[in-house]
């Protein structure tokens, strides 16, 4: 039974989260088949089921905010406003990506939307908000910068450190802690005594809230609330957002330590379809929604023309940039 209760909010709102969701899971499922086929290589990490997370919470922001994102980012980067095409050649390992496909899945950055970068650490993005939140502050800008994570990373020293320094310093970060319970395939009972990670922020003195993650609208009002706190001086704050991760920890990871009565009390769940929910509440007709879901396939269908088109890296200039470092 769904459990959510819908509030009002203008159509066109619902309508850009819808797109902006579907628009993730595409992404995903489209890199997986690529990935089944031997276009993409390395690790391949996807946030299938928390995609309202990144969703909600961008949108909540301005375009000059920043992010500082994980392994698992792809959500993340779209949301802020990445170019699919962009970062579709980029797991291709093409000229044309974010890192000049030298990156892959896990270092995708992109300066011109405020995406400070993907991390292939676990935690590793933790301090860098730090760094940029320092930075706004003494610019005396009023810009935030959002830090997502997952339960893992909560567990590593430099949250503690980091979180600490923000505190005393009232830098305007936002902690989004990704909480799906699972840190790779070790269950967070396993690894903690707090009930909600939020804890750890509030013996701190940060400000808390913990959301059902897969509602994107929630998350979206929770993180425009943060936002407010961190414009004023306020921040920071630590957002928990108590979510699920539909696929394994990575595409060779199967899930099957996840109980079967998690992954069944999750079904009902899926962020897309709450927002199929919000669209049809919204006026919006089947018709309608066809039609948004026919604009991402499109999307999607040009990002792997362009990824397939693009030039592999010159190899050249590859060694000529290595060779820069052993002088």
């Amino acid at each position: 039974m769904n459990t959510f209760q819908h509030k009002s909010y203008p159509p066109d709102l619902i309508r850009d989260m819808y797109s902006m969701i579907r628009t993730i899971r595409r992404f995903e499922e489209v890199g997986m088949d690529m990935y089944g086929k031997g276009r993409i290589h390395g690790y391949f990490h996807t946030c299938i089921g928390q995609e309202g997370i990144a969703a909600g919470a961008c949108r909540a922001l301005r375009s000059d905010d920043y992010i500082v994102s994980t392994h698992r980012g792809h959500g993340h980067c779209i949301a802020k406003g990445a170019d699919v095409n962009l970062m579709m050649a980029e797991l291709f390992g093409k000229d044309t990506g974010y890192s000049k496909g030298r990156g892959g899945s896990m270092h995708i950055a992109d300066r011109d939307t405020g995406n400070i970068g993907a991390n292939g650490i676990v935690g590793g993005g933790i301090p860098l908000s730090i760094g940029v939140g320092m930075g706004i502050k003494i610019e005396k800008s009023d810009r935030v910068v959002v830090c997502f994570f997952g339960d893992g990373a909560s567990n590593n020293g430099v949250f503690a450190e980091s979180i600490n320094i923000a505190a005393v310093h009232s830098l305007p970060v936002i902690f989004l802690l990704e909480n799906n319970c699972y840190a790779a395939t070790t269950h967070i009972g396993e690894t903690s005594r707090c009930e909600q990670m939020a804890q750890r922020a509030a013996a701190y003195g940060v400000e808390t809230a913990t959301v059902h993650g897969n509602d994107p609208m929630d998350i979206h009002d929770t993180v425009v609330s943060a936002v407010a706190t961190c414009r004023a001086g306020a921040g920071p704050v630590m957002v928990e957002a108590m979510t699920h991760r539909f696929m394994g920890h990575h595409v060779r990871d199967s899930g099957s330590y996840v109980p079967d009565d998690i992954k069944e009390s999750w079904k009902d769940r899926d962020p897309l379809e709450i927002m199929e929910r919000y669209l049809m509440d919204a006026g919006y007709s089947e018709n309608e929604i066809g039609s948004l879901k026919g604009e991402v396939e499109t999307l999607l269908g040009e990002a792997i023309d362009f990824a397939f088109a693009s030039p592999e890296p010159d190899e050249s200039a590859f060694l000529a940039s290595i060779g820069q470092y052993d002088e």
